[in-house]
């Protein structure tokens, strides 16, 4: 896969394109990219994603501090290089970007400038200035222009469209077993492991503190997770808490993430991390004493080497 971030360098045969932010590149992607190569090899030509950075939201709406997004620019492009596609156009977005009426997007860059034969487009598709650019108006400049068009269904899980708003709210709500069948593969966090106050040593329990490693990255919401954890390449299981350390902490105001690594004992300060998450094993919750709370985490690891065999 070719990937871009200047348009002018972009050069394809018989561009078969499709447009969006793409973040998550979940199940209901992965169905237009699959449609997307079909298309291509039909029309001998090549697969062409164009999306945007940084994502739209986050320049449209900077007062939405609230947004946080599932992948990093860097994990997307590695799943879509997974996906198979031919090009990667990442555009710059901007607000000037954003006031471009649609009729000129697509003659000056999808006609203009990158020669699209094809665009395949989600069923909610729209863009340009205001989202003026829905599919009526596609199919008018297809005809215009001499491209094809093609639209999609949306994808349907549990009867529910699959979208990346629905997986953001079920990550922000705990709900992994729910976003990873979204996303079709675990939901996972990078991270570097920071000092901590080495609490979870004093009970038996040590602990990796993490520091994500982009600040825009979406954060599961609070509770204890069954996990996997990559260091050097290597998969480790263990048990992940995202809060507050509400037994342990009496200024609740600052988020901690803190993993268990199963048979693990090495010094792994200022090492990059990967967290794979499976499934939520409980809230968290505040316990009267360190014995209580010592009992229930030994219960979380039972249930965590269950839910990870």
């Amino acid at each position: 896969m070719k990937v871009y971030y200047h348009l002018g360098d972009f050069k394809a045969i018989r561009p078969v394109v499709t447009i969006g932010t793409f973040d998550g590149v979940h199940l209901g992607h992965m169905k237009i990219i699959h449609r997307l190569k079909d298309f291509s090899a039909e029309m001998q030509g090549e697969s062409v994603i164009f999306t945007f950075h940084p994502h739209p939201r986050q320049v449209l709406t900077p007062e939405e501090h609230n947004l946080r997004l599932i992948n990093t620019l860097e994990e997307k492009i590695d799943l879509l290089k997974a996906s198979g596609i031919d090009h990667l156009i990442i555009y710059p977005f901007t607000r000037e970007f954003s006031a471009l009426p649609y009729t000129e997007f697509v003659e000056k860059i999808l006609v203009g400038q990158m020669k699209t034969s094809c665009l395949v487009v989600g069923y909610d598709h729209k863009f340009g200035q205001n989202r003026q650019g829905n599919f009526e108006y596609l199919h008018q400049c297809a005809s215009k222009f001499n491209f094809r068009i093609e639209k999609l269904d949306a994808l349907l899980v549990d009867e529910m469209n699959v979208s990346s708003t629905r997986i953001r709210q079920a990550l922000e709500q705990g709900d992994i077993a729910l976003a990873n069948k979204y996303l079709g593969y675990p939901y996972e966090l990078h991270g570097t492991v920071v000092e901590g106050k080495q609490m979870g040593r004093t009970i038996g329990f040590p602990t990796a503190n993490i520091e994500s490693s982009d600040i825009n990255k979406l954060i599961p919401g609070y509770g204890v997770f069954a996990v996997r954890i990559r260091i050097s390449g290597t998969l480790y299981r263990g048990m992940l808490n995202i809060g507050t350390r509400p037994t342990f902490n009496q200024n609740a105001d600052l988020r901690s993430i803190e993993v268990n690594i199963f048979d693990f004992d090495e010094d792994i300060y200022h090492q990059n991390i990967s967290i794979i998450f499976y499934e939520k094993i409980r809230n968290e919750q505040k316990f009267p004493n360190k014995d209580a709370l010592v009992e229930q985490l030994n219960m979380d690891k039972i249930s965590a080497m269950k839910l990870l065999s």
